[in-house]
């Protein structure tokens, strides 16, 4: 199960940050075709925000093609966005945590993680038109 965090101070909307951290969750494998998304009223009571914001992004989410809604029942993943090499997931993860805590070390804070890796990411994609 999906457990969703919004942060206020970033200027995504809300129905935005739901809908990213779920293709997220799908990207990594950690949901699966017939796993079911927390009900909007578990998302409300948990993040205190409006139910119209979590069915906008579960709209967002079926209009996607990944989730359909089960009225009465849930909504539930109908497609997934992980790729063969997430298979190797648990090693990168490693990896990555060893990279952060000697960032860390270093004096680094997520700021500078996030735009050492958006400077990466946008080296390597620039000539593919992902970014």
């Amino acid at each position: 199960m999906i457990v969703y965090r919004i942060d206020r101070r970033s200027g995504i909307p809300t129905y935005v940050q739901l809908v990213l951290q779920t293709k997220q969750a799908l990207r990594r494998g950690d949901l699966a075709v017939g796993d079911q998304l927390p009900t909007a009223k578990d998302v409300v009571g948990a993040l205190t925000i409006n139910p119209n914001t979590v069915l906008k992004a579960y709209r967002e989410l079926e209009r996607e093609g990944l989730v359909e809604p089960h009225p009465g029942v849930g909504t539930f993943i109908v497609a997934s966005l992980a790729k063969p090499g997430m298979a190797e997931k648990t090693a990168l993860q490693r990896e990555l945590n060893r990279w952060l805590d000697r960032g860390i070390s270093a004096g680094l804070d997520r700021a500078d993680f996030e735009a050492l890796v958006a400077s990466a990411l946008d080296s390597r994609y620039q000539n593919e038109g992902e970014q």
